[in-house]
């Protein structure tokens, strides 16, 4: 079989590029969450008086069991003008089937207290009172194995000329 399969070889190269184009994907995904997050902390710290802070909740329908979160708002100034903000974190206040995560944000945050937030200076009515986690950035080395193991199966697919057979399924010459 001189030369390989060429089909054969196409199709393990459109895997390894698939995996290669997944894995560079959550790459991306994952480099962005770490990049807003480290943007985040960045952001100016100024006072905040939390207006309100209570939980939340709804049940969508009778089967399903009830969610909670946690509701906020809270008053600051930024460059002398006053602003309310109402998130916690980036994607605001997310819903939970755990009503304690939400009871103990009402105990972190009572209404009344005090606070910080961080402000987007370029877009000052954006506040939150906890910036995201940098942990995407720590675990970006996950997806990067898919984009060299992705491109190291596509390139050798094309480059050897050999499609990798199985242990005793070799063809045998004259067959």
């Amino acid at each position: 079989m001189a030369g390989g399969n060429l089909g054969g070889r196409l199709f393990l190269a459109g895997i390894g590029f698939a995996l290669a184009f997944a894995g560079g994907f959550f790459c991306w995904l994952m480099w962005r969450s770490f990049a807003r997050a480290h943007e985040m902390r960045a952001w100016p710290q100024v006072p905040c008086l939390v207006l309100v802070s209570e939980i939340e909740e709804r049940q969508i329908d009778r089967s399903s069991s009830p969610e909670s979160r946690f509701k906020v708002e809270y008053g600051y100034e930024w460059q002398g003008r006053p602003f309310t903000g109402n998130r916690w974190g980036w994607r605001g206040n997310p819903w939970s089937s755990e009503r304690s995560k939400a009871e103990a944000l009402v105990n972190k945050y009572p209404a009344g207290d005090r606070s910080v937030c961080f402000v987007n200076p370029s877009q000052p009515d954006i506040a939150v009172l906890q910036p995201d986690s940098q942990a995407p950035g720590y675990s970006i080395w996950f997806p990067a194995l898919f984009v060299v193991g992705g491109l190291g199966i596509a390139f050798r697919a094309l480059l050897s000329g050999k499609v990798p057979v199985a242990r005793g399924q070799e063809r045998k010459e004259g067959a």
